[in-house]
């Protein structure tokens, strides 16, 4: 038997950085997948764009951690993703989530969503040091969640436009720019605490307008909280260029999303092509995609 496996990426529509600090924020599932195909095998093997391996905590590190998680050598193991490495939207969380998944089908082991979600976020807590169980649980169960109630919002239903710069954030950037935003607010509390506050109301904001499905106002909140990011010290002029090019093709509005440094902007709008067009043209790569209800699933 052979069992297939996918799990969506993530996005923040507002909140990076903020819900460190017990602040709300708001990330959706979008329709990029990573797709694992598990089978039962005398060989054990991992197959991916990078290379083919056997357990190697180097080359695959969540993939071979979730396999000696599950007690299950005797598999072979397929990676295909359309998820960017490295880009802030949650690539090691649906790599993670697809794998246990198809693991938990394919040798009959009845875990419940719940656990599979916990498990990824111990693996990336394993592999990275640190991990906001955030991607783990949107990539598991789909859908536009609040952080950390994680109550289920409406789905959104206006387009989407991914821009990536090319340029990853590594998990040890990431941890960097956490640490220099703790800096910051150490130094300045009086200016950072407001900033900081402020982007935690964009979600509680957030809420009620996707039930609103007034998308143009959403927009208008997420350039602000793109402003404050930027502010904070975590954008970078790669990632500004194809914001502003993004909304000067029209769109809603446009912001990073993850924990910036590098990585991709995210913008919301009814003119796909559009606006990635002027992601191109600037530079970056444009991803045309939706939201997704859809969490891990078996295809």
């Amino acid at each position: 038997m052979t069992t297939v496996c996918s799990a969506p990426g993530k996005i923040y529509l507002f909140g990076e950085h903020a819900v460190v600090y017990g602040e709300p924020a708001i990330a959706c599932a979008v329709e990029l997948r990573t797709r694992v195909k598990v089978k039962s095998s005398t060989k054990m093997s991992i197959s991916s764009d990078i290379g083919t391996t056997g357990l190697d905590f180097e080359i695959h590190p969540y993939v071979s951690s979730a396999i000696q998680k599950m007690g299950t050598p005797e598999i072979s193991v397929e990676i295909s993703s359309q998820i960017p490495v490295g880009s802030g939207l949650g690539s090691s969380a649906a790599v993670t989530v697809a794998t246990l998944a198809a693991i938990n089908i394919e040798c009959g082991m009845c875990y419940e969503k719940e656990k599979i979600a916990q498990m990824a976020h111990d693996i990336e807590k394993e592999v990275q040091g640190a991990a906001s169980p955030t991607d783990t649980f949107v990539s598991t169960f789909g859908g536009v969640i609040e952080i950390p109630s994680r109550k289920k919002l409406d789905l959104l239903e206006c387009g989407l436009v991914i821009g990536n710069t090319g340029k990853g954030a590594s998990p040890k950037k990431t941890a960097n720019l956490v640490k220099q935003v703790a800096l910051l607010k150490e130094t300045y509390p009086d200016s950072i605490n407001p900033i900081i506050k402020t982007i935690g109301s964009f979600a509680k904001h957030g809420q009620v307008i996707v039930a609103q499905k007034k998308y143009d106002e959403l927009g208008k909140l997420m350039n602000i909280n793109h402003g404050l990011l930027d502010a904070l010290g975590v954008c970078t002029l790669e990632l500004s260029a194809l914001v502003y090019a993004s909304r000067n093709a029209g769109a809603y509005g446009a912001k990073l999303t993850g924990a910036g440094g590098g990585g991709c902007m995210v913008a919301l709008t009814d003119s796909q092509e559009v606006v990635a067009l002027a992601i191109e043209k600037t530079g970056g790569r444009a991803i045309i995609t939706t939201f997704t209800k859809e969490g891990v699933l078996q295809e």
